[in-house]
């Protein structure tokens, strides 16, 4: 977090378990200059799972992040990592407090069974990263305290230890509930009930950008194929995740649509195909020549979204966009606003976007500047 403590800001670097490996959680409240200053070191990373930024924990990272903050004169709360300012060195601190032991290699298959009895279950592959993900850090927290059998209370207890006490997110918090229970449906191991409240999430309202930022941010990226697939994201509405998995078969420029297949709940939809985003496409096409997947990366693999996002990020950069916490998933929510702020019926609106709820797209209307501009102010009429 920042504080700030007689007008001087202060930053905490905490330890972090990330996928597995040790990183340094960056704590703050929202602050642009600090966002930014972050941003210029070099392996600094977002993770979307602990809302953070975070760099790989190691005697080089710890001193090269501390003096980077230090040039702006910040307060560095270090106690966390027990960091020596005097020499900058740092001693070898683990970065999960509860010290979880190694898997034992047949846990390890066991995960791996896990994660193809998933696959069989149709879950998406960011699903099943994420189930296994967590399920891994539990059977080493049940081997840090000897035990062999799943109780309710151990999971309660795993709760607390590793995600409450810590201060992990409620969003990780959430997943890690879902895949210990999703272990013990695959185990088919019966516990006492759960007695876990489960938090409810913030409910945010989206950053949408302008359509003036937008032209700005593709304005800024010169690279085609980076500019198509930004542009894809923003003309029809798509998840990151559904871009990087369309075919070249399913552009159809004959009805001006375009299929998403299989998308997040197992569902297909169609969504716009702009005119002007199809010439764009074209070119493109005419460039790259993708054989398999609509954009692909080196030797021919499927692009990556933390590709996309680096794209993005430099985007922004050059369009001088800053003060907002801007990702792939905003160009989406931008659709939708300007969709709604030109008149198209909600329902068409959740369709395009494939909603299964109308709730979930009725956030938008709170954040229409045109509809929110309509409103007139009772204090007006004093």
């Amino acid at each position: 977090m920042v504080y700030h403590f007689y007008m001087q800001t202060v930053i905490t670097l905490q330890p972090l378990l990330h996928k597995d490996h040790n990183q340094i959680a960056i704590g703050f409240n929202y602050n642009t200059d600090v966002k930014n200053h972050i941003r210029l070191l070099k392996g600094i990373c977002w993770s979307q799972t602990h809302k953070t930024f975070y760099i790989a924990n190691t005697t080089q990272n710890k001193k090269k992040l501390y003096l980077h903050l230090k040039e702006k004169k910040w307060f560095i709360d270090y106690s966390a990592l027990k960091l020596s300012v005097q020499t900058i060195t740092h001693k070898a601190t683990s970065v999960n407090p509860l010290n979880l032991p190694k898997l034992n290699d047949d846990t390890k298959e066991n995960v791996e069974r896990y994660k193809r009895w998933m696959q069989q279950k149709r879950l998406s592959s960011n699903t099943i990263a994420t189930y296994a993900e967590v399920t891994l850090q539990f059977l080493r927290y049940l081997q840090l305290k000897g035990q062999q059998q799943i109780t309710g209370r151990l999971i309660e207890t795993f709760n607390y230890e590793y995600i409450v006490a810590p201060g992990k997110s409620i969003s990780y918090q959430n997943q890690c509930i879902n895949g210990i229970k999703k272990y013990l449906e695959y185990t088919q191991q019966a516990i006492d009930p759960l007695i876990i409240d489960r938090p409810r999430k913030a409910k945010n309202l989206p950053e949408v950008l302008s359509t003036h930022d937008i032209k700005s941010i593709l304005d800024h990226t010169k690279n085609i194929k980076h500019k198509t697939l930004l542009a894809l994201l923003y003309s029809g509405g798509l998840r990151i995740g559904e871009a990087i998995n369309l075919r070249l078969s399913d552009i159809d420029s004959k009805r001006m649509l375009i299929h998403i297949k299989m998308a997040k709940g197992k569902k297909d939809r169609y969504t716009l195909l702009s005119p002007l985003f199809l010439q764009l496409l074209r070119d493109y096409y005419l460039l790259y020549k993708p054989k398999n997947y609509l954009f692909e990366g080196q030797n021919g693999q499927q692009y990556t979204s933390s590709s996309a996002q680096q794209v993005l990020k430099k985007a922004l950069s050059l369009a001088k966009i800053t003060g907002k916490r801007i990702t792939l998933h905003t160009l989406r929510h931008s659709f939708a606003t300007h969709l709604l702020e030109s008149g198209t019926d909600l329902r068409y609106i959740q369709t395009l976007l494939g909603h299964s709820s109308p709730k979930t797209t009725m956030i938008y209307t709170h954040v229409s500047e045109h509809r929110l501009q309509k409103i007139k102010n009772p204090f007006d009429s004093l």
